[in-house]
């Protein structure tokens, strides 16, 4: 039996995370860190939904 799963995908810069999930995967108030962008994001899963509940401030660019 197969699975539906999905990868995770950073809001911020549209690339997958190290992270997967299947259709019955409920995460709440999850922190998904992406390791391309260096970004974390607070977010909710239900039934492969994925909903941004706190994305990150914005930052400077160092010199």
């Amino acid at each position: 039996m197969k699975e539906n799963t999905e990868w995770l995908l950073c809001p911020v810069c549209g690339n997958k995370t190290r992270d997967r999930i299947r259709s019955d995967t409920v995460l709440i108030n999850y922190p998904l860190y992406c390791p391309k962008c260096k970004q974390e994001t607070l977010i909710g899963v239900r039934q492969l939904n994925i909903t941004i509940l706190k994305e990150p401030a914005a930052q400077t660019q160092s010199r």
